[in-house]
């Protein structure tokens, strides 16, 4: 058996200490979790159109299969000791290349095992909604083929035990989210935006393949354990360059600041697409990523101050956007934006974050799907209307619906005792935490975010369910089948009561503390109970602002102009114009400048010599015409101007 421990060191402290063994007994079916929604994806696609009829009833099954067997392995991990909850199991050798060695395997800890259990029964609560959502949909066993895809790319990314192999299901995950977002191609504006979604995802993907390389040249080896091993002794330059280029990786996965422009117009995909990126998979990569690195991230304070201080830009960004959508898809994706940066936030404060960074994801994961799923629910009673202007008073019709959203939006605002106010208000007590200007900046923004998203998404809650009718009267809003309203059932349950089980019993700390280590009980620069006060105040402050304006007062189902503000946030504060402006318009040009100096540079000289040699040849050949005469004068040509060069050097 092969042990290795995982050091992190911050100030010289011992912040984490994990013991991995091999895989052995129960553990090692770890391959399965991957293995299973593989499979399904696998025969979905190979298997065409002989799989129409169960394909679909296949992918759900397997899904729910690896969603055992994480559950397995979680009541299994439960009966060892902390620090011992560590497995490594090799399965192939993958890279053999003189003295660099790398072997394909996965590596189930406490974290990877949380992502698991999240990815694997959210996921599979979505695939489940999915049978009815998408029932008369000609192509369903294909989409459940990419749903396949992506639980299982998701799998690998956080069982990976190197950056490689996370990387091959990075790009998974980025490939699968591009078939689906773009799953209804025929629109040309739903192909646009897989496009955009794919594109974005690479600029982020350069950056985490770039931190790869400064590891192989800083470590030799790609692998976690020897990675973190090796990162203590390390240059500073090296270790930060390491983590910029993570954080660079995470932005473009979880869309983050400068690179979220591509969240909103996912929103084309079908809705459980919506929920399964926004909750359980795609955009938490990027939070995994940097808690995951949190050895690295622990000896770079620098690295650590820009993803706090992009995870605040994101969240309050993302909460300024939400107060100006009228659609319910695209308001509830700057949500996520939002919640994400709260993530981010939580996991650049180092030791002091990291498990309520994890404890936020979880609680998201259930309150988000919920809230999607709840609107497709209401889109698919609407005849798929989006626009929240056109709704109004759905209580009264969908009241499974109603409910089940009006859980996640009290625990999305962090309303005791609903999950997210355990998570949310340990992530603004934590940016309290300092010295200097920090602790009021980046608490502040975490403070003023929380009253924002109050605001937002009342407006989202209050414009759907209350309010007056503002449907045509040829539709019939109705509730949806139980096949829907189940699994919206279920997260709604958790979003209620995940945080209570997970928070005050200090569990969810308890789990995390061996590989992110244990919160310090630093002191914020305000005492807790007036932090958590004023976050309840705020977020009653954004409540009754929200009734006032869409309760109170007629909601016109026609967007008024609106001020400066308003208009700059339906357009997602330029941030298309900015990327136009700063990546894409230089870079046509500058495509533009090498193409021509390709043409005319490059290939008009190689062009011209060529045709140099060519009209040459061709002048000289008329000389081979067969008649003497012909070839007399040309000797007699010769031989003048060998007298004529003789003369000349005379």
């Amino acid at each position: 058996m092969t042990t290795t421990s995982v050091l992190a060191a911050e100030s010289g402290v011992r912040a984490a200490d994990v013991t991995y063994a091999a895989a052995s007994g129960v553990f090692s079916i770890t391959w399965l979790m991957i293995g299973l929604p593989l499979l399904g994806a696998a025969v979905l696609l190979l298997g065409g159109r002989r799989t129409n009829r169960w394909g679909h009833l296949l992918a759900v099954a397997l899904s729910w299969g690896a969603f055992v067997v994480a559950l397995v392995l979680f009541v299994a991990m439960l009966g060892k000791p902390s620090e011992e909850r560590g497995y490594v199991q090799n399965l192939y050798s993958w890279i053999s290349a003189g003295s660099f060695k790398l072997e394909a395997g996965l590596m189930l800890d406490q974290l990877s095992v949380a992502f698991c259990l999240l990815i694997t029964f959210v996921g599979s609560l979505i695939l489940v909604y999915s049978v009815a959502y998408m029932e008369h949909d000609p192509d369903r066993r294909r989409f459940f083929a990419y749903l396949n895809l992506f639980v299982a790319s998701m799998l690998l990314l956080v069982l990976a035990d190197s950056y490689l192999l996370l990387y091959v299901g990075w790009e998974g995950v980025g490939l699968a989210s591009y078939l689906l977002i773009g799953f209804w191609n025929q629109n040309s504006a739903y192909a646009a935006a897989s496009k955009k979604a794919f594109v974005a995802n690479r600029v982020g993907d350069f950056g985490l393949s770039v931190a790869i390389m400064i590891m192989f040249v800083q470590f030799g080896a790609v692998d976690f354990q020897s990675v973190f091993a090796g990162a203590d002794g390390a240059s500073q330059g090296a270790v930060t360059a390491i983590g910029l280029m993570l954080l660079l990786g995470a932005c473009g996965k979880s869309a983050q600041f400068p690179l979220q422009s591509w969240l909103g117009d996912a929103m084309a995909g079908p809705t459980p697409v919506s929920a399964l990126i926004h909750a359980a998979t795609m955009v938490t990569a990027g939070v995994y990523l940097v808690v995951r690195s949190n050895p690295i991230f622990n000896l770079t304070p620098d690295a650590q101050l820009v993803v706090v201080i992009v995870g605040a830009i994101t969240l309050i960004f993302g909460a300024i956007v939400g107060c100006a959508k009228d659609d319910i898809k695209k308001a509830l994706a700057a949500s996520t934006m939002s919640q994400i940066g709260y993530m981010m936030l939580a996991a650049g404060l180092g030791p002091v974050g990291y498990v309520f960074a994890i404890f936020h994801l979880l609680n998201h994961g259930f309150f988000k799907a919920g809230m999607f799923l709840g609107a497709g629910s209401v889109m698919h009673g609407m005849n798929d209307r989006t626009d929240m202007r056109r709704y109004g008073i759905l209580s009264t019709v969908m009241k499974i619906t109603w409910v089940t959203f009006g859980l996640g939006w009290l625990a999305i605002m962090g309303v005791p005792p609903f999950s997210g106010y355990w998570s949310k208000d340990k992530i603004i007590e934590a940016a309290f935490v300092g010295e200097g200007w920090r602790p009021w900046v980046f608490g502040g923004a975490a403070l003023i975010g929380a009253g924002i998203t109050a605001f937002y998404m009342s407006r989202l809650f209050f414009m759907t369910f209350h309010g007056k009718k503002r449907w045509e009267d040829d539709q019939h809003p109705h509730e949806s089948s139980l096949v829907m309203t189940i699994p919206m059932m279920v997260l709604a349950v958790g979003s209620a009561s995940l945080g209570l089980i997970l928070g005050p019993t200090g569990w969810i700390t308890d789990w995390l503390s061996p590989v992110v280590g244990h919160p310090p009980h630093d002191e914020p620069v305000l005492p807790v109970p007036v932090i958590a006060i004023g976050t309840l105040v705020l977020v009653a402050v954004g409540i009754v602002l929200a009734w006032a304006r869409y309760i109170r007062e007629a909601v016109p189902q026609t967007a008024p102009v609106g001020s400066l503000a308003t208009r700059a946030a339906r357009r997602d504060l330029f941030q298309d114009d900015v990327n136009e402006a700063v990546l894409m318009r230089p870079g046509q040009h500058l495509t533009r400048s090498l193409v021509f100096v390709d043409n005319k540079g490059v290939d008009g000289a190689v062009g011209g010599l060529a045709a140099f040699v060519g009209g040459t040849s061709a002048r000289l050949r008329r000389w081979q015409n067969g008649f003497v005469r012909s070839y007399a004068l040309s000797m007699l040509g010769g031989v003048v101007v060998v007298l004529v060069a003789l003369a000349v050097i005379r």
